[in-house]
């Protein structure tokens, strides 16, 4: 039996920033190798900073839980500071992740790293680490 945290369940039954984002500024998406669960990441950046952040997901309690604490996280930050966001900082986040769920958190985190990536690709921003680390 797997056991969820309260946050998780929370995340999971009123998950944030579920929607798709067709004037997006940029998109990300992952596949987790090890099973089905897919995620796109859409993002709209002001600034250097993430202004909005939507996603879709395909998976589990977890990967939905663990998509929307990422959008979370990752909404009103720099670029910089979101590239940075971590599969711990996400399951801290969450209160922790059963063992066999833990997996779940690389999805979030690969499909805003891919977004930003493309975000940077996109505007021709390859020196974007040199920029801004806060936003207003």
């Amino acid at each position: 039996m797997i056991i969820y945290s309260k946050k998780v369940i929370e995340h999971f039954m009123c998950s944030q920033n579920a929607y798709s984002m067709p004037d997006a500024d940029a998109e990300g998406s992952f596949r987790d190798p090890s099973c089905i669960d897919y995620l796109t990441v859409y993002i709209k950046v002001s600034d250097n900073c993430i202004e909005d952040i939507s996603y879709l997901v395909l998976g589990c309690c977890a990967s939905i839980a663990t998509s929307s604490m990422t959008s979370v996280l990752a909404k009103g930050k720099s670029l910089n500071e979101a590239i940075k966001i971590t599969e711990e900082d996400i399951m801290e986040a969450l209160d922790g992740l059963p063992e066999t769920k833990v997996h779940c958190s690389n999805l979030g985190v690969s499909a805003l790293r891919n977004a930003i990536k493309n975000y940077i690709y996109k505007n021709g921003m390859e020196d974007f680490y040199e920029d801004r680390n806060t936003c207003r």
